[in-house]
């Protein structure tokens, strides 16, 4: 179960990654990839904090994927104490990255951050080892080594800045849906 406070201090950590890019440390940085799920290139990261690994309902809602009833549904509270949600589905992501294809179980999260957070599940499986100088993953995969790589934290901002912009003219066009809808209504009361 994911801990109030791990998904706080996990937004905290995203806001605070912007630094100069001459800057190669990994030593602040969470880990960021990209992945492929049904042909769509999602945000991936992996993240060593609670025992839950988690995709956003937003993806899941976007791929049309099939979620199922969680076993043991469990409530937290997001970002804010004023807001309880419960976690009541799960779904069993198919993804890869380059050369690496897996599927992991997921709780289903409203989340903006990234699309798919890997935590301690999918590490203790694949006994995957962390880098924190290199912030590199490695584990056995089918009887080959595989090693994830980081991207730079330019890709990083890249890619939040499309997600946001994305998510900004998703919404835009669904208040514009709505008033639409309004409008057609109130005619039809008319007539």
């Amino acid at each position: 179960m994911p801990l109030e406070g791990d998904f706080l201090m996990l937004r905290r950590l995203l806001g605070s990654q912007v630094k100069k890019e001459e800057d190669a440390s990994q030593r602040d940085n969470i880990f960021h990839t990209r992945c492929v799920i049904q042909g769509k290139v999602c945000s991936l990261i992996i993240d060593r904090g609670s025992c839950t690994n988690v995709v956003s309902t937003r993806l899941v809602s976007k791929l049309n994927l099939e979620t199922k009833s969680h076993p043991r549904p469990y409530k937290f509270q997001w970002l804010n104490e004023a807001v309880e949600m419960t976690v009541n589905k799960q779904i069993e992501v198919c993804f890869s990255i380059g050369k690496y294809f897996d599927s992991v179980l997921c709780d289903v999260v409203p989340m903006e951050a990234t699309h798919m957070l890997l935590r301690r599940p999918w590490q203790f499986d694949k006994r995957a080892n962390h880098d924190g100088y290199s912030n590199k993953f490695s584990f056995l995969h089918n009887n080959q080594k595989i090693t994830l790589v980081p991207l730079s934290l330019k890709e990083v901002k890249e890619d939040q800045e499309k997600m946001r912009e994305k998510k900004e003219k998703e919404e835009l066009k669904e208040k514009r849906n709505s008033r639409d809808q309004e409008r057609e209504k109130a005619e039809i009361k008319k007539e």
